[in-house]
């Protein structure tokens, strides 16, 4: 990776953002941490960067292919971020490290915890819960509710609850 300019700072900003995380990231957590939640990068620079990054071999894919894409950080990616960490700004370097200190545990949970419901045929609905690991789903599960609003509701609350369900169906089950 030649170090030149304002695009390769931004490139080492996202691998900096990958290492510090120490998990698989989506495309989408990544701008969206990048840049509306931050501002450390431009949104159309970010969705440049990401392909590029993938290409030239600093990110790999870490996902199955039934789900939306996980990518982690390869090892030539945190060579790469280890022998050109000091052409981040300190500040950015900070701002993020403290960013994800205090956020990691809710954008890992945002990611892992995917959550959909849609109407049958006869009127009710089926609402789709899942748990996602980096190389496959730890856990799914399939409701057929009988009106929209529970629909609704269990969607909605899944990502608060998925950790406390996941505990207890594994505990009922393992005793």
């Amino acid at each position: 990776m030649q170090i030149q300019g304002e695009m390769s700072v931004n490139k080492l900003i996202v691998l900096f953002v990958f290492d510090k995380m120490e998990s698989a990231l989506s495309e989408r957590t990544v701008v969206e941490m990048c840049t509306a939640g931050n501002n450390w990068l431009n949104y159309m620079d970010c969705m440049e960067l990401f392909p590029k990054l993938v290409d030239n071999g600093f990110l790999c894919r870490a996902s199955s292919p039934d789900d939306e894409p996980l990518y982690t950080l390869t090892s030539d990616g945190r060579e790469t971020l280890n022998s050109f960490y000091i052409t981040i700004p300190k500040s950015i370097r900070d701002e993020i490290s403290a960013f994800i200190k205090s956020n990691s545990g809710k954008l890992r949970t945002r990611q892992e915890c995917k959550s959909d419901y849609y109407q049958n045929t006869d009127g009710t609905y089926t609402v789709y819960l899942k748990i996602l690991a980096p190389t496959q789903p730890m856990l799914e599960l399939k409701f057929v509710i009988p009106d929209k609003k529970t629909a609704q509701r269990i969607y909605k609350n899944w990502e608060h609850k998925a950790s406390d369900l996941y505990s207890a169906i594994y505990e009922t089950l393992v005793d």
